[in-house]
């Protein structure tokens, strides 16, 4: 399975409108891969709290009918990171979509770990409360978002949900970058997956993004990393890789908690 992580670069000088336009013409480029991935929030930028609500969509708006037409355009599965979602109430989430190379919406992920310690993030959205997988062909997705990361019980869960390719988009801080990479390889090795790591690069509301995008086995080998530019990272994986591992080294089996 080839897959294809957009690490998108966000700027305070680019519109959304233009960006998202943007976002589309790559992931059509990304033709002949399987899987297609893009970073938390790239629509407004993760720290772009002012924008959240002035720039936040329904499950069916703008985001999603510009990358559903994209994913079609290019017969890819497509993780298209997340969107500022308005839900009928009024409330707003980080909400991650998922789409069919058909271009329906195959699956949605709000996330559950707000970010901000009672500010930002995790004052403006509610918190979402399910588990996501989505059945591939060959793999099984599990989606996570960003501080996600830092909970290895929501990776563990969605393991028992039978993933066995984590997918995680991010708007992580430059400044923290070391716990990124850390954290991405510490998922892979104790959960026996994949990790498929999708981050923003540039800077947006003062905030330098780390970018670094990873794809990681599930010996915890970082298979390819990105810089801290925009780029396109590419990666083939095993379909038969986790299950072998987790075959040869079964210590999900001596769980004891």
């Amino acid at each position: 399975m080839r897959a294809s992580l957009i690490q998108i670069a966000v700027s305070d000088g680019e519109s959304v409108a233009r960006r998202r336009a943007r976002a589309a013409d790559l992931v059509r480029e990304q033709a002949g891969s399987d899987l297609v991935v893009l970073p938390e929030l790239w629509t407004v930028g993760a720290f772009a709290y002012e924008l959240f609500e002035t720039e936040a969509e329904p499950l069916d708006g703008p985001t999603f009918e510009a990358m559903s037409k994209a994913a079609a355009d290019a017969g890819v599965w497509l993780h298209a990171g997340s969107i500022v979602e308005r839900a009928g109430d009024g409330s707003l989430y980080n909400t991650a979509l998922t789409i069919s190379p058909a271009g329906e919406l195959a699956a949605t992920y709000r996330k559950i770990h707000r970010f901000g310690f009672d500010q930002g993030e995790a004052v403006l959205m509610a918190a979402g409360d399910s588990l996501t997988t989505v059945a591939l062909p060959e793999q099984t997705l599990g989606i996570a978002t960003c501080y996600d990361l830092r909970f290895p019980e929501l990776f563990r869960g969605l393991v028992d949900a039978g993933a066995t390719t984590l997918v995680v988009a991010a708007g992580w801080p430059a400044r923290r970058r070391a716990h990124w990479t850390l954290l991405n390889r510490a998922r892979a090795v104790e959960d026996q997956s994949y990790v498929l790591a999708c981050a923003l690069a540039g800077t947006h509301a003062g905030v330098e993004q780390a970018g670094h995008s990873l794809a990681v086995d599930p010996w915890g080998e970082v298979l390819a990393e990105a810089g801290p530019e925009e780029t396109v990272l590419h990666v083939d994986l095993d379909p038969e890789k986790v299950a072998e591992t987790r075959a040869q080294f079964p210590a999900l089996k001596d769980r004891r908690l």
